[in-house]
């Protein structure tokens, strides 16, 4: 399966990429009611890295581990080590449009996991992929156009 989103934000490149390498990013881009909860992470997302940490669905914890094989101002390719999906391989890009302006390219490929939990558990989160996106989406404008919160 794959899943793609493209935007583009009025922030220059620099100021996005500096923003996606900090841990922290995922849960301010990660919407209500689902809760990330960080176990181990690096200063720095870089390649290499690995990243654990559990989403919370209300009660239900779904713990996730990933390992970045690319990290750099060009944006990040991180791939799940452990967690709901067969295989997930996530990768965002931040393209200059100009000093201001930034597309950012989100590509997603995916395989449920043939369970009787974790099958229909990640198909579900498949397919609130196109809300999960255009939350990041509002909250990256909300972050970094106009600057209103930190990580």
């Amino acid at each position: 399966m794959k899943y793609r989103h493209t935007f583009r934000l009025k922030a220059p490149v620099s100021r996005v990429a500096e923003f996606h390498s900090l841990p922290g990013g995922l849960g301010a881009l990660t919407p209500p009611p689902v809760f990330v909860q960080l176990q181990a992470a690096p200063e720095r997302i870089q390649a290499g890295a690995d990243l654990s940490f559990t989403l919370w669905f209300g009660p239900l914890p779904v713990r996730w581990s990933a390992r970045f094989e690319r990290a750099d101002e060009g944006g990040f390719t991180d791939r799940q080590v452990r967690g709901p999906f067969r295989e997930w391989v996530h990768q965002r890009t931040f393209i200059p449009v100009d000093e201001r302006t930034t597309e950012i390219r989100e590509e997603v490929e995916g395989r449920l996991r043939p369970h009787l939990l974790w099958g229909p558990f990640g198909l579900l989160m498949w397919l609130n992929l196109p809300a999960l996106f255009a939350f990041r989406q509002w909250k990256m404008r909300r972050l970094l156009e106009k600057g209103e919160a930190s990580t």
